[in-house]
């Protein structure tokens, strides 16, 4: 397991809070990892190579 410090910029922290907690997590933890988790599978990240 890494650990690594987020710092969002400006008024993002509040939106995420907002608009995401409860949706993707209750806790600080749970939102930040199933946020990166959403956009590198959004990407296709975790895709199989063919």
């Amino acid at each position: 397991m890494k650990r690594i410090l987020v710092s969002p910029l400006g008024g993002a922290w509040k939106i995420i809070e907002k608009k995401l907690k409860g949706k993707l997590g209750d806790k600080e933890l749970e939102l930040v990892r199933n946020i990166v988790i959403a956009y590198l599978s959004e990407k296709g990240y975790f895709e199989e190579e063919k």
